[in-house]
């Protein structure tokens, strides 16, 4: 390939070798299945468990450490700081849990579909 004279090549020839290429790398990996679902749902779902654990443990915590500070500005930034880490800590939580739930679902939903099909 004969690079232009500032040594880059152009974003247009980058685009011809990429899509001219016959083996995409999409057609070489291999479709999902519910092995995968059920895998990544108890995956979400243990990591869900773990961070409750760790946000109870937080929230404990945070409730026999009161802060305690002289000026009204630190009290501030010290309760701010601790309904910060509180809520991240339980979002996560949240958030594990409805990946975990939806991949079940998905899981649930390519069991019967597989039934479907072998049925037809």
């Amino acid at each position: 390939m004969n690079l232009p004279s500032n040594g880059f090549k152009k974003e247009s020839d980058e685009k011809t070798t990429i899509s001219s290429n016959p083996l995409d790398s999409s057609s070489l990996e291999p479709k999902k299945g519910p092995l995968s679902f059920l895998s990544g749902s108890i995956t979400g779902l243990s990591f869900c468990l773990l961070s409750l654990f760790i946000s109870k443990k937080i929230v404990l915590y945070f409730s026999i450490h009161t802060p305690n500070y002289s000026s009204p500005i630190a009290q501030s930034i010290a309760s701010g700081f601790k309904t910060l880490i509180i809520g991240i800590s339980f979002l996560a939580t949240f958030t594990f849990g409805f990946i975990g739930l939806g991949l079940f679902l998905v899981f649930i939903r390519s069991l019967i579909e597989g039934n479907n099909e072998r049925s037809d």
